[in-house]
């Protein structure tokens, strides 16, 4: 069988993922894998249109396609989002529809579920038949079990095929509405009392966004930073190659004005992100945007600030990009100020949810206030804390030397009262009648120094 390979690294062929596509080849050498490399790519797939429909043609006479991937940020690579939403503006999605498909993505686990995610959720408004995810560890091919496990989950996918396996959709096809958002007068305009505001937008004149954008920034006093992010000199994609990971300085440098631009709002005190969701996440600009500012590495880069969106779309049947959206604002170790859509279609309640928002913003600032993060951030720095001490020391010395010196590196381990302690019972708790008389008493026991919080602060 032919089988299209989607490959989603800016590195091309020597990305990892890649070598993972070349070991299934290897071990099922009666099937032909052609290995498009549409993230490298990108750029000439969208100055020449041929070239894009030759990619169109292959996976038209493919019997299968398989979606290989790098994660970057929460996602795909914005070079790979980009060809996604060329599929819909050249018209060319009948040349998926009905094709058998399954999604490959390496990685260190941070966030592969929400990747994994849009891309089957992508697959199934393509109409495609979405078999199985793969996940791999970058380092798990060099186990012998885990390289079992992959040809495996290969053969079984090709088996599907074959065989023209029953497939379930998991997604159902977004609604957008047609509502034309018209703001109104901003009735008491907030002081911003010297708080920055900084507004990165993805929006086209006269679009909900823009209108959306405008009427933010009018319910301040003060003026406030509306910047377009088609105006910001990106002259492409992360591209993964790691020069930045010594020293924060991203390969790009002298090439645009990226890195100028981004810092030059490290000093923001609200950082808020505008655009419309274009598929099943924002566009492929903000990616970009969100992409290249990972020549910060690992580093939380906006510790206790406010981040928002304003929204134009369906967002509230985005389950997977609202958990981004927090993810993000928690791995920044900012707080997440608040969202606005236009999902409503009554201006005059977009109006009320922008002046809250705005409200938010300065109050937030103010205070210092960021809540505590959930999972998503807890889980998400314990993995980063992990990989960074050990097998991402190197090459990522800038963030080793930066969780260093803010005592990131928290292993429980280390916390030398709690094991003291757990040492102490459990040595304790051997004796049998010990033992019952703790069992009786922990309830009340594991109270009292909350209780003498509650009584004394």
């Amino acid at each position: 069988m032919k089988i299209a390979v989607l490959n989603g690294s800016p590195k091309g062929e020597i990305s990892v993922t890649v070598q993972y596509v070349k070991f299934i080849q290897k071990k099922l050498p009666e099937h032909e894998f052609d290995i498009i490399n549409i993230a490298h790519d990108i750029l000439k797939l969208e100055k020449d249109k041929q070239e894009f429909l030759k990619t169109i043609e292959i996976v038209k006479k493919s019997d299968g396609v398989i979606w290989a991937f790098p994660l970057y940020v929460f996602l795909v690579a914005s070079q790979y989002k980009r060809f996604i939403e060329m599929i819909s503006e050249q018209g060319v999605t009948g040349a998926f529809e009905g094709k058998y498909t399954c999604a490959l993505s390496t990685s260190i686990h941070f966030f592969d579920h929400t990747a994994h995610n849009y891309v089957h959720g992508i697959c199934d408004d393509l109409g495609m038949k979405f078999v199985e995810s793969f996940s791999a560890d970058m380092d798990d091919i060099f186990i012998e079990d885990k390289r079992r496990i992959l040809i495996k989950w290969a053969g079984d996918f090709l088996k599907a095929i074959q065989n023209q396996a029953p497939t379930n959709k998991s997604y159902v096809p977004l609604k957008y509405g047609s509502f034309v958002y018209k703001s109104g007068k901003a009735a008491d305009r907030i002081d911003t009392g010297g708080i920055k505001i900084r507004v990165l937008a993805d929006m086209d004149e006269k679009s909900n966004v823009a209108n959306m954008v405008d009427r933010f920034r009018k319910a301040f006093k003060q003026d406030i930073e509306v910047f377009n992010l088609h105006d910001i000199d990106m002259k492409g994609g992360c591209l993964g190659c790691l020069q930045c990971a010594f020293d924060n300085v991203c390969v790009y440098r002298d090439k645009d004005g990226f890195m100028e631009f981004f810092n030059s709002g490290r000093d923001s005190d609200v950082t808020v992100f505008a655009g419309a969701i274009k598929d099943r996440f924002l566009s492929s600009r903000i990616k970009m945007f969100w992409d290249r500012s990972f020549f910060n590495g690992h580093i939380p880069i906006q510790i206790g600030k406010q981040v928002g969106f304003i929204v134009s779309g369906p967002l509230s049947q985005l389950a997977n990009l609202q958990e981004i959206m927090l993810a993000q604002a928690e791995m920044s170790e900012a707080n997440l100020a608040g969202v606005v859509t236009d999902e409503s279609a009554d201006s005059s309640k977009v109006d009320t949810l922008l002046d809250d928002f705005a409200a938010k913003c300065v109050d937030y600032a103010q205070q210092k206030y960021v809540r505590p993060s959930t999972f998503l951030g807890v889980g998400g720095h314990k993995l980063f804390r992990d990989q960074i001490w050990s097998r991402l020391r190197f090459p990522f010395d800038a963030d080793f030397r930066f969780y260093e010196a803010h005592n990131m590196f928290d292993f429980p381990q280390n916390d030398t009262r709690y094991l003291e302690f757990s040492g102490q019972m459990i040595k304790m708790i051997q004796d049998p009648k010990m033992r019952e008389m703790v069992r009786t008493m922990i309830k009340t026991e594991m109270l009292k120094g909350y209780q003498k919080i509650v009584e004394t602060k």
